[in-house]
């Protein structure tokens, strides 16, 4: 009885689990003991024949070509190949003395016809396989076309089975939220999201702890946006899934990460990190910590600006904010002028001015498929613009659904106005975490030129001077520097939260009624029976 091998293959690992390849064993042994040959070794393959590089596969023709065996079976000729680059080393063998048998077909690979009819069932294979290919991807075509992400959900999602939108999972959903809420806030470095993340029992499809690759690769899907982008092909669709995010905090987050890439985690944690910068080369304000003492250092050699104390810098802060308080004079003036504002007022001029922006994305999508088709704009440019624009009309469509009412415009009015006749009591009471928030997001450039600080604040402080109406709606922020009044908004709001913050922690210490820290001793009673106050 001649030796051979024996090749069984499925395409998967789900595949493998059934039956089919017991079934190829059998149909093989059959074979064989008819043909008078003896199988003395198994080639178990769960990997698809439609690219070449298996490496089950491989190793059986290198023992062949070593002499292990006369010859393989194989189950049938799809079985072996499913590309011709595999199937021209299968039709090789036998010129090399190695005799190959198929055990569901009667073929001759040792005459002409027996081999030519071999060769067109393995073109008939491949092709089948390059219209199946074909057939795939037009239904996932068709799938995101139609809203559906047909691949496994991202963490923080859940799959329901095939045609249906992927859900939010109830317990990995919020986590995600609170991993880009934390790294917008700008107090977190890639590395320290990933220690916080993992700490609160953020888990990958696994359960293991996320990777630090794991939480960039969060941070870059827009799908927690509701949209859905192929990164193969940079294609980018409106998805029917529930977004776990907003549009304007998935940019804010875009932005942080092109941009800078967050404060690091420090040993020490100092007040101004990465906030100031050298009025004259523009270098970055450097702390160090001398003799108990928190200096800021330009780091240029030739630079007439060396260094500032820490406390000399939080002092100069106060003294900016203190300039720009307004009087009850001019608040009652204020609050008198917006009301008359108010009352003459429409929210449909605001939600044309939203519509003209939003058309003049469109617009400008529509002129980058033009160019497009006449050849001027490369595909990788288009779909980056493409995605740019997306989620920009995402944004405007956010701004749209919350255009806010005339109540709630008259209600950020007022807490602007409490804001400003307070600035430096505020930001006195504020912990040092916040007041690197408070500072960054009132004075848009902070500088120091030899031993002074320059403090440059944005156009939202200055609104008590201007009287121009405080802007409503949800805070967010990016760099496109032709949408400023959002900008300013996400400043002013991110101060706003803060106020809210501190009047909460307040409320909270009113309503706590003080217990008188007494010791009671209960072994020892009065004469009336009530225990002593010890």
């Amino acid at each position: 009885m001649k030796p051979c091998f024996g090749y069984i293959r499925v395409s998967t690992q789900k595949q493998g689990e059934g039956v089919s390849l017991q079934e190829q064993k059998d149909a093989i042994e059959i074979f064989a003991s008819r043909q008078n040959l003896h199988v003395i070794e198994w080639f178990e393959e769960k990997e698809t024949a439609a690219k070449s590089g298996r490496p089950v596969f491989n190793k059986m023709l290198r023992e062949l070509r070593r002499g292990k065996a006369s010859g393989m079976i194989m189950h049938k000729i799809d079985r072996s190949a499913r590309n011709l680059k595999d199937w021209a080393i299968v039709s090789e063998l036998p010129d090399q003395g190695i005799q190959v048998y198929v055990a569901t077909e009667s073929l001759d690979f040792n005459s002409r016809g027996g081999r030519l009819t071999a060769d067109m069932l393995a073109v008939i294979a491949a092709d089948f396989i390059r219209n199946l290919r074909e057939e795939c991807r037009k239904g996932i075509r068709g799938r995101l076309k139609q809203g559906l992400y047909p691949f496994r959900a991202p963490i923080g999602y859940l799959d329901n089975g095939r045609g249906k939108p992927k859900t939010p999972c109830p317990r990995k959903a919020p986590l995600i939220r609170e991993l880009f809420e934390l790294y917008a806030s700008g107090q977190h470095s890639l590395r320290s999201l990933q220690s916080e993340m993992n700490h609160q029992g953020l888990r990958n499809h696994g359960g293991r702890p996320l990777s630090l690759h794991g939480i960039e690769t969060i941070l870059n899907n827009p799908f927690y946006t509701g949209l859905i982008e192929i990164k193969r092909t940079g294609e980018t669709y409106k998805g029917v899934h529930k977004s776990l995010i907003a549009a304007t905090l998935f940019r804010r987050v875009q932005d942080i990460k092109s941009g800078r890439s967050g404060p690091k985690v420090t040993r020490h944690n100092h007040l101004f990190r990465g906030l100031f910068r050298c009025g004259l080369c523009g270098r970055p304000m450097s702390p160090e910590l001398q003799k108990g003492r928190v200096y800021y250092r330009c780091q240029g050699r030739e630079c007439a600006t060396k260094t500032v104390r820490e406390d000399v810098l939080d002092s100069h802060v106060s003294a900016a904010l203190r300039r720009l308080e307004i009087s009850e004079e001019d608040a009652s003036e204020l609050v008198s002028r917006w009301n008359s504002q108010l009352a003459t007022m429409a929210t449909d001029d605001m939600r044309k001015s939203l519509q003209l922006r939003t058309g003049a994305v469109e617009q400008a999508l529509s002129r980058a498929a033009d160019l497009l088709i006449d050849g001027t704009l490369d595909n990788e440019t288009y779909l980056t613009k493409k995605r740019d624009a997306t989620l920009r009309l995402s944004t405007l469509n956010e701004e749209l659904r919350n255009l806010p009412d005339p109540a709630e415009i008259e209600a950020n009015n007022a807490k602007f106005i409490e804001l400003m006749k307070n600035l430096t009591g505020l930001y006195e009471s504020l912990k040092p975490t916040e007041k690197r928030i408070f500072v960054e997001y009132t004075f848009s450039n902070r500088t120091v030129t030899e031993k002074k600080p320059c403090f440059e604040p944005y156009s939202w402080v200055q609104m008590a001077e201007t009287g121009k109406d405080v802007p409503s709606g949800e805070p967010h922020r990016h760099t496109d520097r032709t949408f400023i009044e959002s900008h300013d908004k996400s400043a002013l709001g991110k101060v706003l939260d803060l106020v809210k913050q501190r009047k909460g922690e307040d409320e909270h210490k009113k309503r706590k009624v003080d217990v008188p820290q007494w010791r009671i001793n209960l072994k020892h009673q009065s004469d009336d029976g009530f225990p002593e106050v010890a």
